[in-house]
C-alpha cells in the first residue's frame, strides 16, 4: 500500500512555525490581519470563512469578516475593497467566492491591491507566478502542493507530472511552479476534452487531479510507484453515515493506493494545506508592510 501523505500533519507543523513568526512580528507592533469579504448567505461560504477566521486566531493573527447582503451593488463593494486597500492594519484581503452574478467577480478581484491579494487571483500576481517572480502571491492550493512535495522530499527534477484539470486557481499556476528552475519537472496539462485520458495519466511520475469528479482516476489509470495528489472534494450519498453522505476525492483511493508509492487522502490531504498557505501569504504580506507597497495599483 502507498504511503499516505498527511496534509493535516504537515499543516499543523507549518502553523506552529507561523505562530512563532507572528509572535516576533507582534513584538515589532505588527499584527498580521486577514479580512474576508463575504457577500450573500451561501452556507458553504459561511463554513469556509469561519474556518479561515478560526485559523487566523489559532496562529495569533487577526481574522476579520465583513458581511454584506447579496443585493449589494458593485460600486459599493468597490468602495469596501478600496477602504481595505488603504487600511494599513489590513495585510490580506480575500473576497469569498462565489459572489452573486450581478457582481463581476473578475473585476472585483482586480480591485484588490496586488500586495494584499493573498489569494493570488489578481492578474498581476497570476503573471508573476507564471514567470516565477517571487514578489507575487501564489494561490494557496498549488502553493500547498508544492510545500508537500518539498517537505515529503518527493523528487521532481526531470520527472513527468500530469495534471488533470486546467483551472486558473490550481492547475495552471501549479504547472508553472513545477516547470520553473528548481523543480525542473516536465508537465502535461489535461482536461475533460482530452482524448484517452488514461494514456496520459499512466505516464505520470506525479499525478495531480483537480476536476471535482468522484472516482475519476482508477487503479488501471496509473503506473506503479506514482505519487498522487488528489485535490478533489466531492460529496457522495452514503446512508451508513450520520449525515447521509461522505467526502471523497477525484481518485479511487483504495484502488490507486494499491499501485501508487504515495497518495494524499480526502479529507486530510491537500485540503488542510490550502488554508495554511493562505496564512503563509498573509504573514508574508505583513512582513512586506514594513516597506512601502510596490505592486501596481489596479483600476
Amino acid at each position: 500500500m502507498a504511503r499516505v501523505i498527511s496534509g493535516s500533519e504537515t499543516s499543523r507543523t507549518i502553523r506552529a512555525e507561523i505562530a512563532e513568526e507572528v509572535v516576533a512580528l507582534r513584538a515589532e507592533g505588527i499584527v498580521p490581519c486577514l479580512t474576508v469579504v463575504l457577500v450573500g448567505d451561501d452556507p458553504a461560504s459561511e463554513v469556509y470563512v469561519r474556518s479561515k477566521t478560526q485559523a487566523c486566531q489559532e496562529v495569533g493573527m487577526e481574522g476579520r469578516t465583513l458581511r454584506f447582503p447579496a443585493d449589494i451593488q458593485q460600486d459599493e463593494l468597490f468602495g469596501v475593497v478600496d477602504g481595505l486597500n488603504a487600511d494599513p492594519e489590513v495585510h490580506g484581503i480575500l473576497v469569498q467566492l462565489p459572489i452573486p452574478e450581478h457582481l463581476q467577480y473578475k473585476t472585483v478581484l482586480e480591485r484588490i491591491h496586488p500586495d494584499k491579494d493573498v489569494d493570488g487571483f489578481h492578474p498581476l500576481n497570476v503573471g508573476r507566478a507564471f514567470v516565477g517572480d517571487p514578489a507575487g502571491f501564489v494561490p494557496a492550493t498549488p502553493a500547498g502542493i508544492m510545500e508537500l512535495i518539498r517537505r515529503e522530499e518527493i523528487p521532481t527534477h526531470g520527472k513527468h507530472v500530469v495534471i488533470v484539470g486546467r483551472s486558473l486557481i490550481v492547475s495552471k499556476p501549479l504547472a508553472s511552479l513545477l516547470m520553473a528552475p528548481g523543480p525542473n519537472a516536465t508537465v502535461t496539462l489535461t482536461h475533460k476534452y482530452t482524448v484517452d485520458l488514461a494514456s496520459h495519466t499512466r505516464m505520470a511520475d506525479i499525478l495531480v487531479v483537480a476536476v471535482g469528479k468522484p472516482g475519476l482516476i482508477t487503479a488501471d489509470m496509473v503506473k506503479p510507484g506514482v505519487v498522487v495528489f488528489d485535490v478533489g472534494v466531492n460529496r457522495v450519498a452514503d446512508g451508513s453515515t450520520p449525515r447521509g453522505h461522505r467526502i471523497v476525492g477525484d481518485v479511487d483511493f483504495e484502488g490507486v493506493a494499491g499501485v501508487a508509492s504515495a497518495i494524499t487522502p480526502v479529507p486530510g490531504g491537500v485540503g488542510p494545506m490550502t488554508i495554511t498557505m493562505l496564512l503563509t501569504n498573509t504573514l508574508e504580506a505583513a512582513r512586506r508592510a514594513r516597506r512601502p507597497q510596490t505592486g501596481a495599483r489596479s483600476r
